[in-house]
């Protein structure tokens, strides 16, 4: 090793404050210190997943939270502990020299931010089979995390998309992105981890009881313990014209590429003024002719987010050309030559549209399972583990499992929450006795605007805002029963993952108490 490659760089014990992360310089890079009773502990400065600057993130109980998306790493091993993201974060070595901090290690350790955890190939000896059902993260981290803790049997991932597990929220922020440029992890990950993969193949019956599957092209399999994350299936709308062509949902990316190509210049509308439907509008706006959002609630995001930031989102996208018809459903679609020409909705209105984008959410995708119980919604019913059936487990959108935080059965549809849950899976396919305990955490950029939202609130009777709804710099709270169960921010970055690290370690103060609280000083309160 060339004398070069060793990187070291000193500061004061005096310099640094209990708790408090601290930047240095490091090379041609950056290192985080931090020090906890006694401990100095140095790691990588960005966040995995998207490369956010972790000195602005909040840090609790030896974990750092990244003020982006919500990913937590572990300060002493670097280890990623919840998501979005695959990769751990580097470390390096801390010495104490009396009152002299020394911080070595080396060079490409600060080139090469990520760090992916060291993992066991198959052995012919062992020749139990662990079937993964859906090519999503949820899945990934499912094979992923038993090869880290040591599982050498076979791993076999089948998925119905031809393409490799991939960065799917990415569809409606780029929709000119293809399946190659977003992709989890190269096709050599999975060679060299012998984890099998059956691409563009489906499971058209899972029995839970027998411990069998079958695939859609006559393959058969016995396997000793299942894994089922298959997503969802884009809703479609119940009315007349709904074939017509240029009417297109995303679920794909080549639904993204399909809608990216054609929507120049076009007379545009999409049906649906949740996420999916906002993100594409943003993403699409400053392309079309016109663009107009049918929505059934009030306003946009009604449900999650509530009539005020809602209205303020609306407003948002008015400025960019949007136009909004809400509280309102589509009759018919109708079309001329094959292809949609216009959309008529329940009111009589006649909407001009060339491309019409449905988001009008997803159905769990879980008919082809036998042996387990499903609500009305086709979710399966799964406990803390995510256990449905002996020796079967469930993740990602069709999963319904108790919230550790409140007791009652939810459904998360969260990109980090799956990859948590491939995580809880694997180490319960292992026996490792894992209960679901992470705090929901996503986010929608729109605009340049990104809101962050954690926790969980089917429902809420108190609603507190701190700061300006109408300038898109808030933080709000959502109460239940006295509790803080949810909080929202838009421009107020690190406030909602201190929010995720209070819930988590159950330090959260009373809706009350956060109303009385400057959100700066609420962040405080993690390590008080």
């Amino acid at each position: 090793m060339a004398e070069s490659d060793l990187l070291s760089v000193t500061c004061k014990l005096s310099e640094l404050q209990e708790n408090e992360i601290k930047e240095l310089e490091f090379g041609e890079g950056k290192v985080l210190l931090v020090k906890e009773k006694g401990h100095v502990y140095a790691f990588g400065n960005k966040c995995t997943h998207q490369g956010a600057l972790l000195k602005s993130g909040v840090y609790c109980n030896g974990r750092i939270r990244c003020p982006w998306h919500g990913a937590c790493f572990n300060v002493k091993s670097g280890d990623i502990e919840d998501y979005p993201g695959l990769d751990s974060l580097q470390t390096f070595a801390v010495t104490l020299r009396g009152e002299e901090v020394v911080v070595s290690g080396l060079a490409k350790q600060v080139k090469e931010t990520k760090r992916v955890k060291a993992m066991v190939k198959a052995s012919p000896s062992d020749s139990r089979l662990f079937l993964l059902v859906g090519g999503g993260p949820a899945s990934l981290l499912c094979a992923e995390t038993l090869r880290q803790e040591g599982f050498q049997g076979r791993i076999l991932l089948v998925s119905k998309e031809n393409v490799l597990p991939y960065d799917r929220p990415k569809l409606s922020k780029a929709m000119s992105v293809t399946a190659n440029q977003i992709l989890l992890r190269p096709e050599e990950f999975y060679k060299d981890l012998n984890i099998e993969l059956y691409l563009g193949k489906e499971v058209v019956e899972l029995d839970a009881a027998n411990q069998t599957a079958k695939l859609n092209d006559g393959n058969q399999f016995k396997y000793h313990k299942a894994f089922v994350a298959t997503g969802g299936i884009p809703r479609t709308l119940p009315v007349p014209g709904m074939g017509l062509g240029n009417i297109f949902q995303l679920r794909v990316p080549s639904d993204a590429q399909s809608i990216n190509n054609n929507i120049d210049g076009k007379d545009v509308v999409i049906v649906g003024s949740s996420f999916i439907g906002m993100e594409a509008a943003s993403c699409i706006a400053k392309k079309v002719k016109s663009l107009t959002v049918i929505g059934m609630e009030k306003v946009p995001f009604e449900r999650v987010l509530g009539l005020q930031i809602g209205a303020a989102l609306q407003k948002l996208h008015e400025k960019n050309g949007v136009k909004f018809k809400m509280e309102r459903v589509v009759k018919e679609f109708q079309g001329r030559d094959g292809k949609i020409s216009a959309v008529i909705l329940d009111n009589g209105d006649s909407l001009p549209a060339e491309i019409a984008i449905i988001g009008a959410g997803i159905i769990p995708a879980t008919n082809f399972l036998k042996g387990v119980t499903t609500e009305r919604d086709a979710s399966v019913v799964a406990d803390e583990h995510l256990q449905a059936a002996p020796h079967l487990f469930v993740g990602g959108d069709i999963a319904r499992y108790p919230y550790h935080l409140s007791g009652e059965k939810v459904r998360v549809e969260h990109w980090g929450m799956a990859h948590f849950h491939g995580k809880v899976a694997a180490l319960n396919m292992i026996d490792r006795g894992t209960i679901v305990d992470s705090v929901p955490y996503f986010w929608t950029t729109q605009y340049g605007k990104s809101l962050r939202y954690c926790g969980h609130a089917i429902s809420y009777d108190s609603f507190h805002v701190e700061g300006s709804v109408e300038d898109l710099a808030f933080v709000a709270y959502y109460g239940k029963g006295g509790k803080v169960v949810a909080a929202a921010s838009l421009g107020k970055d690190p406030v909602v993952s201190a929010v995720a690290e209070l819930l988590a370690n159950h330090k959260i103060p009373s809706f009350e108490e956060v109303k009385k609280i400057p959100s700066g000083d609420l962040v405080k309160r993690l390590n008080a």
